[in-house]
């Protein structure tokens, strides 16, 4: 049974379709890689996921006993969240509000959560530095971290790695893969890095124009995708 299904939907904002009948199908371990030319949808796409949204027409399903509230989120930064005045620890804890539910405290299961999300993302001796004095790849680290306390099945990640320098990004990539392959998240993530999609998912959503879902290889094999992958490339 799928984890999450896309059945129909279209998307949009004041009234303004940008997607129409969208439909796709997410299962357990998958690398979901979300492309397309700006504008196309992608972000409004992650937050009706998320709930944030709702769709115009048709609907998201989660499956697979996944609960929304069990999805964990990495939004793109924006300028206030980098000037964020927290110590890491406390980001990251934030991440198990879900859990808490009416309770207003973190209890030990949490608090060794939060530890052990820091440990995976290498950021144990960060834990009571300023995230506002931390480098943009760190503070990625960290977030990711808070993303993987909501959850221990599903990551969307819109962007990871934008304003990260190549380093950092392949870093941050490998981290990515890691909970992918080591601990069977599946991830779901926006990105204009077409070949690192090409590298690391195991499925492609592209929408926009014309919309495609299938594996990589089925990709990479279509007319849209060779021209995508064309484009792309000549840009660099």
């Amino acid at each position: 049974m799928a984890q999450l299904s896309c059945q129909g939907v279209s998307l949009g904002y004041d009234g303004k379709e940008i997607l129409h009948d969208l439909s796709f199908t997410v299962n357990e371990g998958d690398y979901l890689c979300i492309v397309g030319e700006n504008g196309s949808g992608k972000s409004t796409l992650m937050k009706t996921i998320l709930g944030l949204h709702s769709p115009m027409k048709g609907k998201i399903v989660t499956g697979d006993g996944l609960k929304q509230t069990e999805i964990g989120y990495l939004p793109q930064q924006t300028v206030v969240q980098k000037d964020f005045p927290a110590s890491v620890r406390e980001i990251v804890l934030s991440g198990c509000q879900a859990r808490c539910g009416l309770r207003p405290f973190y209890n030990a299961e949490e608090k060794q959560l939060a530890a052990e999300a820091m440990e995976k993302m290498n950021i144990t001796h960060l834990a009571k530095r300023c995230y506002r004095e931390l480098s943009g790849g760190q503070q990625q680290r960290v977030l990711l971290a808070r993303a993987l306390c909501a959850t221990r099945k599903v990551l969307l990640l819109d962007e990871p790695v934008s304003g990260l320098d190549p380093k950092v990004t392949v870093e941050m990539y490998r981290l990515i893969h890691e909970l992918n392959v080591r601990d069977g998240i599946t991830v779901i993530m926006i990105s204009h890095d077409i070949a690192a999609a090409m590298r690391y998912a195991t499925h492609i959503l592209h929408i926009g124009k014309t919309v495609f879902f299938g594996t990589k290889l089925e990709y990479m094999d279509s007319d849209i995708g060779r021209g995508f992958t064309d484009e792309e490339g000549g840009e660099e």
